[in-house]
């Protein structure tokens, strides 16, 4: 079957499911494996904003938003020139990847006729959900079983090592400037973790909050991971985190590698967030997962 995905964390679900031979076009952002751009059609482009402060990033998708303007670009001719059957995309973020509607109405005009699956989690259990539902509109549904299953286990590892200790109370910072809570899945890492998320929004949208109000439960780790940052953009802005939390430890993420994007990845998040919560419990995480900045 031929494959196009739309966003990263498919990317890393469809090689998960061993079907990286099948994949034809991905995005300018899928960066897991490394191969995938370098050896894939890209057919989604964006403004390349690594050069930017985190405020830039937010007024310049303030600014796009409130337009009416696109973060993203669908090359239509490129994807339709992939002749794909199966198409991966997203509702779930406009500022994370293309919405599924543009995705139809290009596809509708250029007459093409392939299935386009959107991928919605909002908890870290529909983040597994997703697994089997790629697993089985690609035709092997006994992949996503398997995966599923496996990923599940190390849960159950982390689980049953953290079980009977003091929960510690824990913010998660998404976005420093401006800051923004915990949403979505991510309070569901903390929980599996070993922890208990403060000042969060469990299966609901991350969104903007005064610092006063993420320090007013006053959470003893306080852990920053920027969508869209690996640890060494993560820990430069989590310096800047310290002065608001003076008796907390703040440690940075790999936020895009093992928190914000809705994959397979997201276990070893939960895997590392514990190694911060209960180090002489769980093992600590290879390099580049996690730093103490305070």
């Amino acid at each position: 079957m031929r494959l196009v995905s739309l966003l990263p964390s498919a990317t890393e679900i469809v090689y998960a499911l061993g079907l990286g031979d099948d994949l034809v076009g991905v995005t300018f952002e899928c960066d897991e494996p490394a191969s995938a751009r370098q050896t894939k059609a890209v057919v989604v482009g964006g403004r390349d904003t690594r050069g930017m402060t985190p405020a830039e990033i937010d007024d310049y998708v303030r600014t796009q938003m409130s337009a009416g303007g696109d973060l993203y670009t669908l090359h239509a001719d490129a994807l339709a020139g992939l002749d794909p059957e199966l198409i991966l995309t997203q509702d779930l973020c406009r500022v994370c990847a293309l919405p599924s509607g543009h995705v139809d109405q290009a596809l509708s005009h250029l007459g093409c006729r392939s299935e386009v699956l959107s991928l919605d989690p909002y908890t870290l259990e529909e983040v597994l959900g997703t697994f089997s539902e790629v697993a089985r509109a690609a035709g092997v549904p006994e992949r996503g079983v398997e995966l599923v299953g496996a990923l599940r286990a190390r849960l159950r590892g982390v689980s049953d090592a953290v079980a009977g200790r003091r929960r510690p109370k824990v913010a998660v910072v998404e976005w420093v400037d401006p800051p923004f809570t915990a949403g979505h899945w991510v309070p569901d890492l903390v929980v599996a973790a070993g922890g208990e998320p403060v000042a969060a929004r469990a299966g609901k949208r991350s969104v903007r909050v005064p610092w006063a109000e993420l320090a007013a439960p006053e959470p003893e780790i306080v852990l920053v991971t920027p969508c869209g940052y690996h640890l060494d953009g993560a820990a430069r802005q989590a310096e800047a985190v310290i002065e608001h939390f003076p008796k907390a430890a703040v440690w940075a993420i790999d936020g895009d590698g093992l928190v914000v994007r809705p994959g397979p990845r997201l276990v070893d998040g939960v895997e590392a967030i514990a190694a911060i919560l209960h180090p002489e419990a769980v093992p600590a995480p290879g390099e580049g997962a996690i730093r103490r900045v305070s």
